[in-house]
C-alpha cells in the first residue's frame, strides 16, 4: 500500500502539472523474444491458417466451440503504373524487332519476359515518372486454436530452455565476482561463457521459426501466418509509442522496441520485500506497457487437449508478450538527416551515467581509401558528454573534428608513415581465386592484379 500511494500521488503530481522543466530519464522499452512470443500466444503455425472449406470438413465446426480466431494482417505488392493496354503495345512493338541477330519470338519465354519488363519499365520512367506502384491491402485469416500444436509446443521448448540459459548465464556471472581464487574465477568465467553461447544459439534458431514460413519453397511457408506476425508486431511497438508520447517523447523505434525519455519524477523502480527476506523489483515503464499489452493482445481462445480420446479441449486466457526495461540512461546521441523528410534509422549511441558507451548502432563502418573512420568516431563521441550546455559540447567535439579535417587538409604531415598507413589501408579478404573474378574490378582483385605486376603471375596463381 506504502509503494501503491507513493506511485498514485506521483501520477496525480504529473497530472496536474503536465508541462515541467526537469532533466528526462532516458530508457529503452523492448519486447523479449517478440516473434516467438507472439506465434505462442496466437497459437500460430502455418497448418493452423485454415479457410472455410478446412472448416466444413472439420467435426469442431460450430460456434459454440470458439476454436477459429480471425486475424489481420497486410499485404503489400509492388505494381508497374503502365496499363494493360500500353503492355500489350510494349509487347507488340518487341515482337517486331531483332534481339543480338535473332527475332524477338524466338528466344526463350524467360528472356521474352524480362526484355519487356526491362522496355516497360524504361517506359514508366518516362510517361510516369516512377517505375511501379506499391499498394496495402488490409486482409484477414482464420487461425484453428484445435490444431495439432506441435510446431507451437517446438518453439515454446526452445524459448523456455533459452530462458533457463539465460538464468544460468547470470549465476555464473554472478559466480565470477564472489570467487576466492584464481581457479574458481575461470572456471566461473567459462561456464559463464558457455551458458551465454548457448542461450545465443537457441535465440538464433527461435528466430528462424518466423524466417522459415517466409522463405519461398519451404515445406511449411506461409505468407499469412508471417503477416500476421508481422503486423501484431508492429501494432504493439505503435501501440506502445501512443501511450509513451502521452508521458514522454519517443526518440527511436525498433522493430521489437521504443526508446524514449520520459520525466524525471515519473514512478521509476521500487523493490518489494517478500516474507522470506527476498526481493522483487518493481519496473513501473515496464509494468504500464504490459498492461496496455494484457488488455489489447490477450488470446480469449487459446485451447489446450485435454482429452485425446473424447476429442476435448480446455479454453484459457494466453499472452506471453512483455516488454522488458533498460536504463535509466544519461544521454543518447541521434544523428540529424541530411535530407527532409529521410530519417536515418537504427544509428545511436547511448551512454551510461559513469560515461562509458552502453550501446553503439550504425556506426561502425569502414570505407575504402578515406580515415578509419572507427578510430574518428571513438574519439568523437567520448566528447559528446563534456560541457554543462549545447554549445560548450559541440565545441568539444569540434575539436576532434578539426584534428581530422587539418590531417586530410595537409595529408597527414603530422602523423608518422606506420600511423598514416595503418588509417588509409583496409583488410579484406577474397572468397574465390583471382581468375574467377574476371575483369570485375574492387579493392581486393586490383590488389592482387598488382602484386602480380610485382612479384610475377606465379606468386597469385591459384590463390
Amino acid at each position: 500500500d506504502e509503494i501503491r500511494s507513493e506511485i498514485v500521488e506521483k501520477l496525480e503530481l504529473l497530472r496536474e502539472r503536465p508541462k515541467r522543466t526537469e532533466r528526462p530519464y532516458i530508457y529503452h522499452l523492448d519486447v523479449g523474444a517478440m516473434y516467438p512470443n507472439i506465434i505462442l500466444t496466437n497459437r500460430l503455425q502455418p497448418s493452423a491458417i485454415v479457410d472455410d472449406a478446412t472448416c466444413a470438413a472439420c467435426d469442431f465446426n460450430r460456434s459454440k466451440n470458439g476454436c477459429k480466431r480471425r486475424m489481420e494482417w497486410v499485404w503489400r505488392g509492388d505494381y508497374s503504373p503502365a496499363t494493360r493496354h500500353e503492355y500489350e503495345r510494349t509487347k507488340d512493338q518487341l515482337s517486331r524487332e531483332m534481339v543480338e541477330g535473332e527475332p524477338f519470338v524466338k528466344l526463350p519465354k524467360q528472356t521474352q519476359e524480362q526484355l519487356i519488363s526491362d522496355r516497360l519499365k524504361t517506359y514508366a520512367r518516362n510517361a510516369y515518372r516512377k517505375t511501379k506502384i506499391t499498394e496495402e491491402i488490409t486482409k484477414s485469416d482464420v487461425v484453428c486454436m484445435r490444431e495439432n500444436d506441435f510446431y507451437v509446443e517446438t518453439v515454446r521448448r526452445f524459448r523456455d530452455r533459452r530462458y533457463e540459459l539465460k538464468k544460468l548465464t547470470k549465476t555464473w556471472k554472478k559466480k565470477t565476482t564472489t570467487a576466492e581464487n584464481a581457479s574458481e574465477k575461470k572456471s566461473a568465467e567459462d561456464r559463464a561463457l558457455i551458458y551465454d553461447s548457448l542461450q545465443v544459439a537457441h535465440k538464433c534458431i527461435l528466430n528462424s521459426f518466423y524466417g522459415y514460413v517466409m522463405r519461398k519453397g519451404a515445406r511449411w511457408r506461409s505468407i499469412e501466418m508471417a503477416g500476421i506476425v508481422t503486423k501484431n508486431g508492429a501494432d504493439l511497438i505503435t501501440q506502445a509509442r501512443i501511450l509513451v508520447e502521452q508521458i514522454g517523447r519517443p526518440l527511436e523505434l525498433d522493430t521489437d522496441g521504443i526508446w524514449c525519455i520520459l520525466p524525471k519524477s515519473f514512478p521509476d523502480n521500487y523493490n518489494f520485500e517478500l516474507s522470506d527476506g527476498s526481493q522483487i523489483k518493481l519496473e513501473y515503464p515496464c509494468v504500464m506497457l504490459n498492461a496496455d499489452v494484457h488488455d489489447k493482445f490477450t488470446n480469449h481462445q487459446y485451447q489446450t487437449l485435454t482429452d485425446p480420446e473424447r476429442g476435448e479441449y480446455k479454453k484459457r486466457k494466453e499472452n506471453s508478450i512483455f516488454f522488458e526495461v533498460d536504463g535509466p540512461y544519461r544521454c543518447m546521441v541521434l544523428p540529424s538527416s541530411l535530407e527532409e523528410g529521410k530519417l536515418l534509422k537504427k544509428r545511436y549511441a547511448v551512454f551510461n551515467f559513469d560515461g562509458s558507451l552502453a550501446e553503439l548502432k550504425g556506426f561502425e563502418l569502414k570505407r575504402g581509401g578515406e580515415l578509419e573512420l572507427k578510430t574518428f568516431q571513438s574519439q568523437v563521441f567520448e566528447r559528446f558528454l563534456d560541457g554543462d550546455s549545447l554549445e560548450q559540447c559541440y565545441a568539444s567535439v569540434a575539436e576532434i573534428a578539426n584534428h581530422w579535417i587539418d590531417v586530410l587538409d595537409t595529408q597527414g604531415e603530422s602523423l608518422e608513415t606506420d600511423e598514416l598507413i595503418d588509417l588509409i589501408s583496409e583488410n579484406r579478404n577474397m572468397s574465390r581465386q583471382l581468375e574467377d573474378y574476371g575483369t570485375q574490378k574492387g579493392t581486393s582483385q586490383t590488389t592482387a592484379r598488382r602484386l602480380g605486376e610485382f612479384l610475377g603471375a606465379e606468386f597469385i596463381r591459384n590463390k
